[in-house]
């Protein structure tokens, strides 16, 4: 561990538990994700220390090679990463090194991973409604002859939709790296993941309208039957131009 030989992932991990200020290890990325790494694939590891702790490992604050990326952090300040925020799925994902606390980071990990019932469903209904909003673009550029435009607002279009989807199932939505990884494992209740994905992949490359037009009606029933009526009401009779004609 000097200048001329960079820290190893396996070094650092023996350093660290060897030391009683840390509380937790956590893996995040790649390496969490049983399939997804690659001779690219780095180690992003969270190190969580006792609240108040003081140790010589915060030296590595910031360390970040191509072989292993730190965050060093206290327990209250892990409580709080991605709640909310980007690193909430990360986290939802990740893989436990070490639990000095009796399952205190398991259960920390648990809570990033499971969206409370009454944040999913507000979410869930700003998700619709940015969905809506791109998808309304999207077919009305299509119809007035601005392709690029029309392209473009139903690839937004997939990104809302993807939110939405998940919010409605109380996860954070994956990255799009961790995407096919993620369904392939924990499906979307009441949705075929090949046919999503399809659809997907679909209108992104191409903003096929009546694609959109036959997902929205899917999503239009599920978000009913959900409580996000209202919603979809506020849109008015511009909804028309959303469903299948």
């Amino acid at each position: 561990m000097t200048a001329q030989k960079p820290l190893a992932y396996d070094a650092f991990v023996e350093l660290a538990s060897a030391d009683s200020a840390v509380v937790g290890l956590v893996l995040k990325g790649s390496r969490a994700h049983e399939g997804m790494t690659t001779e690219h694939s780095d180690h992003d590891l969270y190190v969580v220390l006792a609240d108040g702790a003081t140790t010589d490992l915060t030296r590595f604050t910031g360390h970040r090679t191509p072989e292993l990326d730190l965050v060093i952090l206290s327990l209250s300040e892990f409580r709080a990463v991605g709640m909310p925020g980007f690193e909430r799925y990360a986290l939802a994902r990740a893989r436990i090194v070490l639990d000095r606390l009796d399952g205190i980071i398991a259960r920390i990990l648990a809570s990033k991973a499971r969206l409370a019932a009454g944040e999913a469903f507000r979410e869930a209904g700003e998700w619709l409604d940015a969905y809506a909003n791109s998808l309304y673009r999207a077919v009305k550029n299509d119809r007035d002859g601005a392709a690029l435009a029309a392209r473009l607002d139903a690839a937004e279009s997939v990104r809302f939709l993807l939110e939405l989807l998940f919010a409605l199932d109380r996860r954070p939505r994956p990255y799009n790296k961790y995407l096919e990884w993620e369904l392939a494992r924990f499906p979307l209740p009441g949705w075929d993941t090949g046919s999503l994905l399809d659809a997907a992949d679909h209108i992104s490359g191409t903003g096929d309208v009546s694609t959109q037009r036959r997902l929205f009606a899917q999503v239009e029933a599920v978000t009913r039957r959900a409580g996000h009526g209202a919603v979809l009401d506020a849109w008015g009779d511009d909804l028309h131009l959303m469903r299948p004609q």
